[in-house]
């Protein structure tokens, strides 16, 4: 019997739905999701396994045009995608009208096969969709165009079954009990800042990194101790709260999702440090894992 794998890299611009599409065709939750741009900063890959195949999903961030060394970082995570895919996924989505030229002719000039996922088209008419199917298709003339909802999982079965088709014959990449290559650390790290950009508006979701400092498995509790860093003293105190409300609240919703994620009881102890120039800093950066 022959075996197929391949890296199916996710590529596209914020907000368009993939860390939604790849969590959906993983079956699990890797990458965080809010309405907020920028959310994804790292490459997160997730792997799908069967008896004659090995998919290895990667999530990528938004591409953006970058600002500072962090949003540096993060297009090199993209930069990188272009480089090892075996199968591009570009995706879009019915109100998308921004196009990276830079990005798409990397993507054209490789040949790679490409498969263009127009996603919320549960947001969208008939006609509306179908004009949007036409301008990507003569926008991506040589590439497989398949209309879908990842938030509804319409139409993810013609992803996967095309996906299926363009791999490559390879032994697997992975061991086949893998579901992803990132630590349970780097996972709590996620859980934490989704969190945040979910309880906080503003500048706040955007100065702030989060690093698990103890990860500790007893028999029937984890223990996580997490710092978070803001730019600004006084984003520490909105984290923190009056009376330390708000992060009170932050670490329940986190403690929650930790759990649901772990499949087992948490500890979960939350403390703010001020950072201004982590998302400046190479050594900061580093530590952080925004490397390549």
């Amino acid at each position: 019997m022959t075996h197929k794998s391949g890296f199916i890299n996710i590529i596209g611009n914020p907000n368009v739905g993939k860390s939604t599409l790849m969590n959906a065709m993983v079956g699990e939750k890797l990458s965080i999701i809010t309405n907020k741009v920028q959310t994804t900063r790292h490459r997160i890959m997730g792997i799908v396994n069967g008896d004659d195949y090995q998919i290895v999903y990667s999530d990528t961030p938004g591409i953006i045009n970058p600002n500072y060394k962090l949003q540096e970082s993060m297009m090199r995570f993209i930069e990188a995608a272009l480089i090892d895919a075996d199968i591009f996924l570009y995706v879009t989505d019915i109100a998308d009208t921004e196009f990276n030229e830079e990005i798409i002719d990397k993507i054209k000039e490789t040949q790679i096969p490409l498969i263009v996922a127009v996603n919320k088209i549960d947001l969208a008419g008939q006609e509306k969709t179908e004009e949007k199917l036409l301008f990507m298709k003569n926008f991506f003339p040589d590439a497989h165009i398949i209309p879908i909802s990842a938030l509804h999982r319409f139409n993810l079965e013609t992803v996967f079954q095309k996906i299926i088709d363009l791999l490559p014959e390879t032994p697997p990449f992975f061991p086949k009990d893998e579901l992803t290559d990132r630590s349970l650390r780097f996972f709590a790290s996620e859980i934490i800042r989704e969190k945040i950009l979910l309880n906080f508006q503003k500048e706040i979701p955007y100065s702030v990194e989060v690093a698990v400092d103890k990860f500790k498995e007893k028999e029937k509790i984890t223990f996580i101790s997490a710092y978070i860093y803001v730019i600004r003293e006084s984003q520490k105190a909105i984290i923190l709260g009056h009376s330390g409300r708000a992060i009170k609240k932050l670490g329940t919703d986190a403690r929650i999702d930790l759990e649901d994620f772990l499949g087992r009881k948490v500890f979960l102890e939350l403390s703010v440090k001020v950072n201004k120039d982590w998302r400046d800093n190479d050594l900061q950066l580093k530590r952080f894992g925004y490397t390549q």
